[in-house]
């Protein structure tokens, strides 16, 4: 494919539908979360091993005596990026930029969410692996809206198909059912089911969390145990995935 069809084809695609911010937000948060993640493994490593930083731009940032995480860059770069646009309201390609430079800021963010959940240095222990859920939901939320879903998996060809009336119909029975998901325990799982009404469905269809409201108020003692070895199958899974997305621990 010659430049100029790609060019066109990035026009058409993806700047004349609105989803090239998401785009480049999505690259943003990726490469930062990638690049994030490589640089603390290698100070992780040389922390342990003993060795000396010496001129090493590898290190952590300390300022005034204080060690300064990479989640305040993220931060300070989430909140200029978010003035910048609302002040200018810029088109592409300059949307574009403040989209990726946004997508930056979330990543080194999230990838400290369990510091701000438990106010503390948790980045290597157990309660660490918390910002590896929110960077992957986050990354989930990123992919949802570059494919353009509704924020209810609805969208203004639905309504013509359907009509208004079917439309409210299939609204209400989605959103039960998300309601449900959320009630068995499944957040993650019922949020991005909400523009994306499948997963949703398949959640609530599926067994609830031992400890959620769903199982207390209706599992029997012998389903309950049962969704207990399922939910054990589950967060081995999960750690799996965990441990891909950390660069292992």
């Amino acid at each position: 494919m010659s430049a100029a069809a790609m060019d066109d084809w990035y026009q058409t695609t993806l700047v004349e539908t609105g989803r090239s911010a998401a785009l480049w937000l999505l690259v943003g948060f990726v490469v930062t979360y990638a690049v994030t993640r490589w640089v603390t493994l290698r100070i992780r490593a040389r922390s342990v091993s003993g060795a000396d930083a010496g001129s090493s731009p590898l290190k952590d940032v300390h300022i005034g005596g204080v060690h300064i995480h990479h989640q305040v860059w993220g931060i300070l770069l989430v909140l200029l990026t978010g003035v910048l646009e609302f002040r200018f309201q810029p088109e592409s390609p300059w949307v574009d930029v403040l989209a990726a430079l946004f997508g930056a800021g979330a990543a080194l963010a999230l990838d400290e969410f369990a510091l701000w959940l438990h106010l503390e240095d948790v980045y290597w222990s157990e309660e660490g692996r918390k910002s590896i859920d929110a960077v992957m939901l986050a990354a989930v939320v990123g992919l949802v809206l570059l494919v353009g879903s509704s924020p209810i998996g609805v969208d203004q060809e639905t309504v013509a198909t359907t009509g208004v009336w079917g439309t409210a119909v299939a609204i209400v029975c989605h959103i039960a059912y998300t309601i449900v998901c959320l009630l068995k325990g499944k957040i993650a799982t019922g949020l991005v089911g909400l523009p994306v009404p499948l997963l949703a469905l398949v959640g609530a269809v599926r067994l609830a969390h031992p400890s959620s409201f769903w199982a207390r108020r209706f599992y029997s003692q012998a389903k309950t145990a049962r969704a207990a070895r399922r939910h054990q199958r589950t967060l081995a899974r999960r750690d799996r995935v965990r441990d891909l997305f950390s660069g292992g621990r």
